[in-house]
């Protein structure tokens, strides 16, 4: 239960991130209120999961989970530029998270 919880952790960090880019320095109320709401989600989830699981692990795995997110979610919105290069480093990146998991 901690992995699928450190995922979707990783996965609200990518919703935080986007949030804060979308709030403008917090001058716009509900990004800031999605960014805030998501980061207490995000925080909670991994300190949650950093019961059972290793506090460097967990944490590289959370990060690398939400710049992927991240990431894709800006690539497939147009908010950032697509490219095959950014694509095979997130394949890179992803199985780098799955490798992690199984080293545990």
């Amino acid at each position: 239960m901690a992995w699928v919880v450190l995922i979707l952790s990783g996965l609200f960090e990518a919703v935080w991130a986007i949030a804060l880019a979308k709030s403008e320095g917090f001058t716009r109320l509900y990004p800031s209120l999605v960014f805030f709401g998501a980061l207490a989600i995000s925080m909670g989830g991994l300190a949650w999961a950093m019961r059972d699981l290793p506090a460097g692990s967990s944490y590289a795995i959370w990060v690398a989970v939400g710049a992927a997110g991240a990431v894709i979610y800006s690539m497939a919105t147009g908010m950032e530029s697509f490219s095959l290069t950014k694509v095979l480093l997130l394949l890179v990146l992803i199985g780098s998270v799955i490798g992690l998991k199984f080293a545990n």
